[in-house]
């Protein structure tokens, strides 16, 4: 196995990991995500709810041994579940500077809103759909 499988393997079950424990605390202790659910946002309670169910099925997918196709599908699902609620971390990002108490102030939401990124892009380069930026230039 090499460095790159080895590190894709690893991410697969890191993602696997975080996936499944969001869901389960989407589905079981929904409230505060509610709180930073944007207010244009249908159905908030619904949609957490689903994006719990969402976040372990792609956990799920991650994980199967039967081949590309669901892995990579999976992966597909949770770039654009990451994509997706990018507007609420945002949205907490407001809702707790505008506290008194700052909430849990830039330290926090600085790297989160920043790390977003990454977690469009792991799920996406663990399941191999891309290369980039360990790829090497074709000659």
């Amino acid at each position: 196995m090499t460095v790159s499988k080895s590190a894709r393997a690893a991410l697969i079950i890191l993602l696997a990991a975080l996936y499944l424990v969001a869901g389960r605390a989407h589905i079981l202790d929904p409230a505060p995500f509610l709180t930073i659910t944007p207010g244009w946002v249908p159905w908030p309670a619904a949609v957490v709810y689903w994006t719990g169910i969402a976040e372990i099925a792609g956990a799920c997918a991650l994980l199967q041994p039967f081949g590309q196709r669901l892995r990579q599908a999976a992966a597909i699902g949770l770039a654009a579940y990451a994509l997706c609620v990018w507007p609420a971390n945002f949205n907490h990002f407001v809702i707790d500077l505008s506290r008194e108490s700052g909430g849990w102030g830039l330290g926090y939401h600085i790297p989160r809103l920043a790390f977003q990124p990454v977690l469009i892009w792991a799920p996406l380069w663990a399941s191999r759909i891309l290369a980039w930026p360990f790829a090497r230039p074709k000659s």
